[in-house]
């Protein structure tokens, strides 16, 4: 994956709007190491292939970066994101490394399931 360019990704971001499309999104604030720290407060959320149909995609900040995705009946929202690429299979995948490497937050965006 690449550091984010907001441009490219805006002008990826352009290529899901008002299709049906499909969704990956993740976050984790170290649940996968929880176990270390009887203490620690572990919160995520994950959801993978929700279709979706995208009004409006905009990226926003200095890095790391926002981005929402507006829907008919609501928004979907991801923050952190700090690297991007488009796979061979031409899908948009947008992930969130803290200063360790490790994931924080992945948005995928995708024509076809995941």
């Amino acid at each position: 994956m690449n550091p984010i360019s907001t441009r490219d990704v805006q002008e990826e971001l352009a290529s899901f709007l008002n299709k049906a499309v499909y969704l990956h999104l993740e976050t984790t604030n170290g649940a996968y190491a929880a176990h270390q720290n009887e203490n620690f407060f572990s919160t995520g959320a994950y959801i993978r292939n929700a279709q979706v149909q995208i009004t409006s995609g905009k990226i926003t900040g200095d890095g790391p970066y926002r981005i929402g995705l507006k829907m008919e009946l609501g928004w979907i929202y991801a923050e952190g994101l700090t690297h991007w690429e488009v796979d061979g299979k031409g899908r948009l995948l947008l992930a969130g490394h803290d200063g360790d490497g490790k994931l924080g937050v992945a948005l995928h965006l995708s024509a076809e399931p995941f």
